[in-house]
């Protein structure tokens, strides 16, 4: 099986490579001629140049493959649209109609939760209960303000182009991640957060919570998405449900780290963020950025019953192992 595997020198798209090639498959994977090798690393690989910004370096790539993997995507704590839109939106469409004119056989794009807008809640009862935690699923649509979560929203809009190529004949499936940590995080866009508990930099929790699964178990979840997935589906790859400061506590147990003293209120967090928004200078001072500090008091939890049923995908990982694997990563390259 030739495949090549967009991305592929981000924390996803690295750890495909190498499960892939495994596998035995023949693997080229694409990155910009800047980006860092390290993920890579001792791979046999063949490396194709060029950006999916860039349709004729991506028409190249996409010659005599078989598979594609769409794991690019823009990342990053910046709440700004700028490339935002152009990388993820954009350079999907790219990777989608060079695959349909190239006659890939099917493609696995690698979406988010973040897709699925922010959680709903069940209205507080007469009885003066509290609101019933509502967990998405994959028929969650978005429903969130743009310019308050530009992440979500361009991988929402990808997903569009996503239907718009199955429309055309083009087999696609959708993955959507959760919160990934795990070996492999060169670029730290989840585990940057740990590094933070670990440097006593997160000494409060904010209301809410959120969902953490093992790269281990999303990439199995891209495996069995190809082998089993349904044509223009979603799969949620998740694992645990649990509050952030759950998962704080977690964190600052593996790392030895004092864990967070109190939970501010949500609304003082939305506050910060607005005030990141404006200066665009103390947001350096927080460990998370305006877009995180925005949602503030959601409960990101997510039902992955889909998954499990159509995949056979069962999360074989804990929050705890995915932090003390995450951890030891970042200590054996000097990062933590």
């Amino acid at each position: 099986m030739k495949v090549l595997v967009t991305g592929a020198t981000g924390f996803i798209g690295s750890q495909l490579c190498r499960a892939l090639a495994a596998r035995g498959w023949s693997v080229r994977a694409f990155h910009r001629p800047d980006s860092k090798l390290d993920g890579l690393q001792g791979l046999d690989v063949e490396h194709a140049v060029g950006d999916v910004t860039d349709i004729e370096s991506v028409e190249r790539a996409v010659q005599g493959i078989e598979v594609v993997f769409h794991t690019a995507a823009k990342m990053g704590r910046s709440n700004k649209a700028q490339g935002m839109y152009t990388v993820t939106v954009e350079g999907t469409r790219n990777v989608l109609s060079a695959a349909l004119s190239a006659g890939v056989r099917r493609v696995v794009h690698t979406s988010s939760v973040a897709a699925l807008g922010v959680p709903l809640e069940i209205p507080t009862s007469r009885a003066g209960n509290r609101p019933e935690i509502l967990c998405m699923d994959e028929y969650h649509t978005w429903n969130f303000r743009p310019e308050w979560w530009r992440y979500g929203h361009a991988k929402y809009l990808a997903e569009i182009e996503v239907q718009k190529a199955v429309a055309c004949g083009l087999d696609v499936v959708i993955t959507n991640p959760t919160v990934v940590i795990g070996p492999g995080d060169l670029n730290r866009i989840s585990g940057n957060i740990l590094i933070q508990v670990a440097r006593g930099r997160v000494p409060v929790a904010v209301p809410g919570g959120l969902n953490i699964v093992h790269i281990e178990d999303v990439i199995r979840g891209h495996l069995l998405a190809f082998e089993h997935g349904k044509t223009g589906e979603r799969y949620i790859l998740g694992g645990e449900n649990l509050t952030h400061l759950r998962f704080l506590q977690i964190a600052a147990s593996v790392t030895g780290a004092r864990p967070p003293l109190f939970t501010v209120p949500a609304g003082v967090a939305r506050a910060v963020a607005s005030a990141i928004d404006l200066t665009g200078r103390i947001g350096s001072f927080f460990p998370v950025g305006s877009a995180s500090l925005r949602r503030a008091g959601f409960f990101f939890y997510y039902n992955t019953r889909k998954a499990e049923q159509q995949l056979g995908l069962q999360a074989s990982h804990s929050v705890r192992q995915a932090v003390e694997d995450a951890c030891r990563w970042f200590r054996e390259h000097h990062m933590m």
